[in-house]
């Protein structure tokens, strides 16, 4: 997921790419070995710095989709038509390719691990990235406060994670995964395609007397509407955390 950079830690790095992996047709996941990586909190991102020749150089802002993993780091890029980066990323840097980044930035929009109140997330489109962070850093300590993810996305071609969100969710009673498609439902799907409203939210969010701490990630109009929605349904807007991005991660 991109969006617009902003200042962190100063210090950039010089990564290397170990691996890539497809996850839909127009999104890739790239994993990065980061020597001197500080490590991170699930809901950080990162600053990516391209160069050229000429000494042009351009940066974005990418979310870490990985739980922290030594000086291993995984983005997941969404490939933005007629973008200066994430084609380069997603479709020329091959593996050992060197990669200019630095990090981790942000705190606000990140989830510890070892608090105990139940964490909703909701993720539109590639604002999932963040999001799966987070549940793949639960899924590898010992956290056990319940945690419910709801994705909306535009059918199952574009879904990202597809096979490991299936794992999670049958894996931990105290996880849940629910997609919600907004165009196209899979064959013998109980629930049509649509938005998702203010009946699908609250039958899938916590009640508001549990006390969660909600983590809402998307295009810009999905993240104010889930966070009205959260709002106007009794949760402590003090307690809804957002993260928007521009049109290029629409879901």
């Amino acid at each position: 997921m991109a969006r617009a950079a902003v200042l962190g830690r100063l210090t950039w790095r010089l990564a290397r790419l170990v691996d890539v992996t497809d996850e839909t047709a127009t999104a890739r996941t790239l994993l990065l070995e980061v020597p001197g990586w500080p490590g991170h909190l699930p809901g950080q991102h990162v600053d990516v710095r391209l160069t050229a020749p000429d000494g042009y150089s351009t940066q974005r802002s990418y979310s870490i989709a990985s739980a922290p993993d030594g000086t291993r780091v995984e983005l997941t890029v969404q490939v933005v038509p007629d973008g200066e980066v994430s084609p380069y990323l997603a479709g020329v840097l091959n593996r050992g390719d060197p990669l200019e980044l630095r990090g981790p930035v942000g705190g606000y929009f990140a989830w510890q691990h070892t608090d105990p109140a139940p964490a909703l997330l909701v993720g539109g489109g590639s604002g999932l990235v963040p999001l799966m962070a987070m549940a793949r850093t639960r899924a590898a300590t010992a956290a056990r406060a319940p945690m419910r993810l709801v994705v909306s996305t535009r059918s199952p071609a574009t879904l990202l994670y597809a096979r490991e969100l299936a794992a999670l969710a049958t894996s931990d009673d105290g996880f849940s995964v629910h997609v919600v498609y907004t165009r196209q439902a899979p064959p013998g799907s109980d629930e049509p395609p649509g938005r998702l409203d203010a009946g699908r939210l609250q039958a899938l969010a916590f009640l508001p007397a549990d006390g969660p701490v909600a983590f809402v990630c998307g295009p810009t109009g999905f993240v104010e509407t889930v966070a009205d929605l959260l709002v106007a349904s009794g949760h402590d807007p003090g307690r809804v955390r957002t993260e928007r991005f521009g049109p290029t991660g629409g879901s």
